[in-house]
């Protein structure tokens, strides 16, 4: 038997999968770590965190296995984009990582639009100048902490300072390097030009490699501490959206996948570097060799169910929770909510806007407002859905994973909103099952990631629309979306006050 090994570096956790030949996923490990958010807009993570709990994730993993470590072939990677990790000239690192829903950049990015223009940021880097990317925390540090910025030697992105750690290896690959804001879409390098214009070194970018490029093997120290053989190979891996997307078999244009974690996404396959999507929505290199794809994001999906359980219903089972709001009627009963807890990235790039329950009355449950939550959420990812509609992109059927995926109230929820089918996959592991399809295309198993996913993955159920539904939330659905043009004044006010 031959094995590979997916590590999904998330904002809570790390997950590990070991996963066989055939696609099966034989052991699963999850380590959590915390995060540190010192005032609001902040968010920061420990770079040890990751890898120490890493370590301990792949030393049980390798007792709980109960073949030869010599049969585990390869391992790859998948991790939360933008986060910003910098390194000394000993490669140690210099201040915590600033992570994907920090939103202390807003002045930086004004800055990238005055001194690069938005039209020359969009030409080069098909992406406008948001607080979430890794160039305007780069930039936050120059001006902030210029120390710290002198003392850079290289930046990386998260999972790649873990694959560091593993491999003492400096790299980093396109599906991840489109996330800084520097990379040159088109010729598929770091870019000179902004480099130059915004006076930073270009020595300090990371050398870029594809995918499913080998980088290297596991440390001797790394095989001592974890049971792995240090002749277990290590490969690039990709974004944690690419690697959900590979995770979920959008390896073609016939499919959409929407992921919903604490973030949640709404990505289509591109085979054209040039597609314009004029900066309404994401567009990045795929983890597939020679494919891109394009993105909306909703920065609280997830988050915003757990913040509502964790605020008022922290004793109670959050499934029991949307049992009892799929309960409800279609619209909450008048209430609405979107979800912007840490401010938005897609449709409205928005760092100070934030959440709203609106409609609230004395007849309102507690299963009304979670069913509102549920209903904003999806809205929310909806705004995406329609901006890809109005680009010619034909939505008819979505693979849905993540936290969305694990509920039938909410994967209905989903097809009525979104009106079109739905379909829930047999083994759901999402980026943590695309990293380890790298590791197997990698590692020579197959001869294409299509092939991989044939193997790999299944479909378990479908949802189809419900027609009165879906007429329901499409008269709703205008609601939610004036809901931000009323309330964005009163927050930019409120910003005063945080």
């Amino acid at each position: 038997m031959s094995y590979v090994i997916g590590i999904d570096l998330g904002t809570s956790a790390v997950k590990l999968l070991l996963v066989s030949k055939e696609g099966e996923v034989k052991v699963e490990v999850s380590q959590s770590y915390p995060l540190q958010q010192v005032r609001s807009g902040y968010s920061e993570q420990n770079p040890a965190d990751w890898l120490e709990q890493t370590i301990v994730g792949l030393s049980e993993l390798v007792t709980q296995f109960k073949g030869s470590v010599d049969e585990i072939k390869g391992i790859s990677f998948s991790g939360q984009m933008h986060g910003l990790v910098l390194l000394n000239k000993s490669n140690e690192v210099l201040r915590p990582a600033i992570l994907w829903n920090d939103t202390r950049t807003t002045s930086q990015c004004r800055q990238l639009e005055q001194t690069i223009g938005k039209e020359d940021l969009l030409r080069i880097t098909k992406n406008p100048a948001l607080e979430g990317f890794t160039l305007p925390k780069l930039l936050w540090v120059k001006e902030h902490e210029p120390e710290i910025f002198e003392q850079t030697n290289v930046f990386m992105l998260p999972k790649d300072y873990l694959r560091y750690g593993l491999t003492g290896a400096i790299h980093t690959e396109y599906s991840d390097a489109g996330g800084t804001l520097l990379l040159d879409i088109e010729k598929q390098t770091w870019s000179s030009e902004l480099l130059s214009r915004l006076g930073i070194d270009e020595t300090i970018c990371p050398p870029l490699v594809s995918s499913h490029a080998f980088v290297g093997h596991v440390t001797a120290q790394v095989a001592e501490a974890t049971g792995l053989s240090p002749q277990t190979k290590v490969f690039a891996g990709g974004a944690d959206n690419a690697c959900g997307a590979i995770g979920a078999g959008i390896l073609s244009e016939e499919t959409t996948l929407v992921s919903i974690g604490t973030s949640g996404v709404v990505l289509s396959y591109e085979k054209d570097k040039e597609t314009r999507v004029d900066g309404k929505v994401h567009f990045f290199h795929h983890a597939e060799p020679g494919a891109f794809y394009k993105m909306g994001v909703t920065l609280s999906a997830g988050y915003s169910l757990s913040w509502f359980k964790d605020t008022f219903a922290k004793e109670q089972d959050i499934e029991q929770l949307i049992r009892e709001a799929g309960e409800r009627e279609p619209g909450a009963n008048g209430l609405l909510f979107t979800p912007y807890l840490t401010g938005e990235r897609s449709p409205h790039a928005d760092a100070a806007i934030r959440a709203s329950f609106i409609g609230m009355s004395s007849t309102h449950t507690q299963a009304d407002f979670v069913r509102a939550v549920l209903e904003g959420i999806t809205f929310s990812l909806k705004d995406s859905i329609e901006l890809f509609r109005e680009m010619g992109t034909k939505v008819e059927k979505i693979i849905s994973i993540g936290g969305g995926a694990k509920s039938e109230v909410w994967l209905q929820l989903q097809a009525n909103i979104f009106n079109a089918r739905i379909v829930k996959q047999t083994s759901e592991q999402g980026p943590g099952m695309g990293a380890a399809m790298l590791a197997a295309f990698g590692v020579g198993w197959f001869d294409s990631l299509e092939t991989c996913a044939e193997a790999f993955l299944s479909e378990q159920s479908t949802y189809e629309p419900d027609p009165i539904q879906v007429e329901r939330y499409a008269e709703m659905y205008p609601l939610y979306k004036d809901v931000y043009t009323q309330t964005k004044q009163l927050n930019q006010a409120l910003t005063t006050y945080r």
